[in-house]
């Protein structure tokens, strides 16, 4: 049984974290995610040096995306329009709410499974 880092994100935090501390934190080698920032599923910061740097919120992400490739069996190039998809959504459901209309009514045949990788 796969199991996967909790993360809490009660306090955000900008702490930078260099590339095997960042790996380190999230549970990971540094070359899976080497990986994930070529395929552009993270985007690390870098500075004058070359070297990356990534935050703390990142970690999020991290957990997103392992979720997802566990629930949905999907490779690591699909997470990536997944991810954007999700996160249109997201945006799009924020605008419905800020202008006061109401959402469509969701389907009856009951939670997406999309639900169960998002919670």
């Amino acid at each position: 049984m796969t199991s996967y880092a909790l993360v809490r994100a009660s306090r955000p935090s900008l702490e930078r974290l260099s590339l095997e501390g960042f790996a380190t934190q999230a549970g990971m080698h540094p070359d899976l995610l080497r990986q994930w920032v070529a395929l552009g599923l993270l985007e690390p910061t870098r500075d004058t040096a070359g070297r990356w740097w990534f935050t703390t919120p990142q970690l999020r992400m991290v957990a997103r995306i392992q979720r997802l490739r566990a629930g949905l069996s999907l490779n690591y190039a699909a997470l990536g329009l997944v991810i954007d998809l999700l996160d249109r959504i997201e945006e799009l459901e924020a605008a419905l709410r800020a202008t006061g209309a109401r959402p469509p009514r969701h389907s009856t045949r009951g939670p997406s499974p999309m639900a169960r990788c998002e919670e």
